[in-house]
């Protein structure tokens, strides 16, 4: 008793003090419970023991209880393209291609190369998600095709849990043993949607009339693990049987306050699963194996970054791809558990357990840097790419004078151009994006291409001899970058823009007699139409 009191006030104290730190370098909360298990590891020696193998697989559990309790069949039939097209389309060739990469490095036999390649392909829900959430970001064209693919990952976990089941089965007889299985789902299924459909809602009706909150949760917890004792009986992990009780009751009237009452505790048991996860890494062999983790971090960050890049890209804007490909490079938590169970049934030694186990989570600790920096990081990118004075698009301005030059050509920059075209001025706009520049000349506007980020390649749109800049970009670091490189210019040159936030991030100022800000939550095209005419009629006189 006295041991255990010992373990849990490190274990709580780390967690604590680790949490308070990793926030100001917006680390998640995973990666402290992660480095707790670590400390606790350490100090108690509790490297591979089975007393931690059985902990560990009762956070596997609930982890996935959680997924299936935010499962729902709507919400992936409204998103059909971005859960099933690109979801699959990532799975398979991000599958295939770290399959040949574990047989590669770690000379794995080829079924469990299957499933230890199709388990890399896996992305950190959990972390994604999260920050996603916290940036906002979530309704971003990006955002949302990171959802669809995170969601497709978490239906494919179900065949790969089944598929371990198969592989790791003494049954030598496939054909009878993926029958049997086959008969056991829909036996399991069966009964869990009856139990479901006729009484869980009757039972929580009976615990919400006792108004009492512990009856409650005791009840969830009951559900939870007597769906994952059914599961195994049937032959099935503990862990499916979870998923298909969060299923199930993610479905009845009370799924939100089943939700609201076991976040606390979720959260808790999720904390467990990866201070367990922690606590069964080993560093002697994580040293004698450094550059093989190494080699296998940087193969799967960057085939799953030019997959996930090379598909979307077929079909959408550049930085859009970017940004989803960048969001989903990582190595998910689902890959932790699969793992764990992989080596608990003695399909992978210890050795390449210990391996992909730290590979993964070296990918999750990087994940939120990546994701805090993505717009930073993806204008890198794509000014690299763009980098180039020899592209067509480029061309000499120089006769342009006392003219308008926009900036951008998305959405707004389109009306812009459009109602300055009704006006007979002179102009010419500048646009990073192909897409969009060829969508302007289609249409016979004077849209060209230009990389913002370089002064040299503004001089196409001669901007000395302009009258006035009119800026319709969003993104605040081009935003904050362009203005810099605006008003470096000998000669002052007004500018007109509009902002929606907080003035503090540019390092510009208002005060700035050159720039002109236009403050509100929606901007209209004409206003910053007949703001640009003002300032040239103003500059001519």
């Amino acid at each position: 008793m006295e041991n255990f009191l010992q373990i849990f006030l490190i274990a709580a104290s780390s967690v604590i003090i680790l949490n308070v730190i990793f926030k100001k370098f917006e680390i998640p909360t995973i990666i402290a419970y992660i480095v707790t298990g670590i400390i606790i590891s350490q100090i108690y020696h509790f490297n591979g023991s089975h007393e931690l193998s059985d902990i560990a697989e009762f956070g596997i559990v609930f982890l996935m209880f959680t997924i299936g309790l935010e499962f729902s069949f709507k919400h992936l039939l409204a998103m059909r393209q971005e859960v099933f097209l690109n979801g699959s389309l990532q799975m398979l060739t991000c599958g295939l291609i770290c399959s040949f990469i574990v047989i590669f490095l770690l000379g794995l036999k080829n079924e469990i190369a299957m499933i230890v390649g199709f388990t890399l392909a896996l992305s950190s829900t959990a972390i994604v998600l999260k920050i996603l959430n916290d940036n906002a970001d979530i309704n971003e064209a990006y955002g949302k095709k990171a959802l669809g693919i995170l969601l497709f990952q978490d239906i494919a976990v179900i065949p790969l849990l089944l598929i371990v089941e198969i592989f790791s089965s003494q049954n030598t007889n496939i054909s009878q043993l993926v029958l049997t299985i086959f008969i056991s789902a829909i036996l399991l299924l069966t009964l869990l949607y009856l139990i479901s459909k006729y009484l869980v809602d009757r039972i929580f009706r009976f615990v919400i009339y006792t108004s009492s909150q512990e009856t409650f949760i005791v009840t969830i917890l009951f559900i939870v693990i007597g769906a994952s004792f059914l599961a195994n009986n049937f032959g099935f992990s503990y862990s499916l049987g979870a998923f298909m009780a969060g299923v199930l009751i993610a479905e009845t009237k009370y799924k939100h306050k089943i939700e609201a009452d076991l976040i606390p505790f979720r959260d808790l048991l999720l904390g467990l699963f990866f201070i367990t996860m922690g606590m069964q890494i080993q560093f002697n062999i994580v040293f004698e194996n450094w550059l093989i983790i190494l080699s296998l971090i940087l193969l799967v960050l960057i085939f799953k970054f030019i997959i996930v890049f090379g598909f979307l890209f077929l079909y959408t804007k550049k930085s859009i791809a970017l940004k989803t490909a960048f969001s989903i490079c990582q190595i998910g938590e689902f890959a932790l558990a699969i793992f764990s169970l992989l080596q608990a049934k003695e399909m992978l030694d210890i050795k390449i357990a210990q391996i992909l186990i730290v590979t993964s989570i070296i990918t999750m600790i990087l994940t939120p840097f990546i994701l805090n920096n993505i717009r930073k990081i993806t204008n890198i990118v794509e000014d690299i790419t763009l980098n180039s004075n020899s592209n067509p698009y480029i061309q000499d301005k120089s006769e342009l004078k006392n003219h308008l030059v926009i900036f951008g050509y998305g959405h707004l920059g389109q009306e812009v151009v459009q109602k300055i075209k009704r006006t007979g001025i002179p102009y010419i706009a500048l646009e990073n994006d192909l897409n969009l520049v060829e969508l302007g000349l289609s249409r016979g506007e004077n849209v060209h291409f230009a990389n913002v980020a370089q002064k040299e390649t503004l001089k196409i749109a001669n901007i000395e001899e302009c009258a006035v800049v009119v800026i319709t970009i969003s993104n605040e670091n081009k935003l904050e970058m362009l203005c810099q490189i605006l008003t470096s210019f000998s000669k002052p040159i007004d500018i007109i823009i509009h902002i929606n936030g907080n003035l503090e991030k540019f390092i510009f100022s208002e005060t700035n007699k050159n720039i002109h800000i236009i403050k509100s939550e929606k901007v209209l095209a004409r206003n910053l139409v007949q703001q640009a005419i003002e300032c040239r009629i103003q500059k001519n006189i």
